[in-house]
């Protein structure tokens, strides 16, 4: 089984390539981009763990999508203050996600660290930790350090079944990981965030240049290769799209979907004429959505 989505929903500068130009309050962003992939990873629990009242929200929003899933980013807490309360934590953050988990709609937690965050002792005691705490619980660690390339790092994510997350991110020297197509346990994550090294590296670039990124065709075409081996050897792969400014993170996740061998995916019209090398490989819904 494969999931191909985006990371994240609620953006304004999906208006009127994403979603139409001008839509009333009623308008669910949700639920308008959930009928178009196959899984969205949630980034708001990053910054502050969801309500169990908004998680269920979510849930009732994409009830009538019966294979779509959700992931789910952990508080930062977790991965970037080390000396954090790790048990309250995960309580805090799996509290919220429980009515996602309990419906099974929750396909992974993802677990990401900086690029600081290199593999030693230290580190690998960091993530034992997190092990008896998630006991139930789908979880993938995300690691940008080239450090963790290293086979001794893979023997470690094995034994304990930990899921890894491969990561396609923007170099600037061998410091940042290269993708690595491991697979470690039963669920597979390819974790996409383009290939702007330009605006990743500057330190006054803002999100949206950060992700500010397309992927070529013959790029997707490359990593749908890629993703379609780590599938033949997992029971369940999720790819998210991170490149998200714009809504080029929907644009490649459709031609992913695609070319992974489904049939050609829904497409806003908006959207394949923002970016019209789309056509190839979706179906165009004229209808506009207010």
């Amino acid at each position: 089984m494969i999931r191909v989505g985006v990371a994240g929903w609620d953006y304004p500068d999906w208006n009127g390539v994403v979603y139409p130009t001008a839509v009333s309050r009623r308008f669910d962003r949700l639920a308008h981009v959930a009928r178009l992939v196959d899984v969205i990873e949630i980034n708001s629990t990053f910054y502050r763990p969801a309500a169990p009242a908004t998680a269920a929200a979510w849930l009732a929003r994409t009830l009538d999508l019966p294979d779509f899933r959700f992931a789910a980013k952990v508080h930062r807490s977790w991965t970037h203050e080390p000396y954090a309360d790790l048990d309250q934590a995960v309580r805090d953050t799996l509290a919220g996600l429980r009515p996602l988990h309990e419906a099974g709609r929750l396909i992974a937690l993802l677990v990401q660290f900086p690029q600081s965050f290199r593999y030693s002792e230290s580190s690998l005691a960091r993530l034992e930790a997190l092990a008896p705490l998630l006991e139930g619980w789908p979880w993938v660690v995300e690691v940008r350090h080239a450090s963790w390339e290293s086979e001794a790092a893979e023997r470690w994510f094995a034994r304990r079944g930990v899921g890894w997350c491969a990561v396609d991110q923007p170099r600037a020297g061998s410091a940042q990981a290269r993708l690595v197509p491991r697979v470690t346990a039963p669920i597979a994550y390819l974790r996409l965030h383009g290939r702007n090294a330009t605006d990743w590296f500057r330190p006054d670039a803002g999100r949206d240049a950060r992700y500010d990124y397309l992927y070529t065709r013959a790029q997707v075409e490359e990593l749908a290769a890629i993703a379609q081996r780590m599938a033949e050897r997992a029971e369940s792969l999720v790819v998210v799209q991170n490149n998200h400014f714009r809504g080029q993170a929907v644009a490649n996740a459709l031609q992913m979907k695609h070319l992974l061998g489904g049939p050609r995916p829904l497409a806003p019209h908006a959207l394949v004429a923002a970016f019209p090398e789309l056509a190839a490989d979706v179906r165009v819904e004229r209808t506009r959505l207010f």
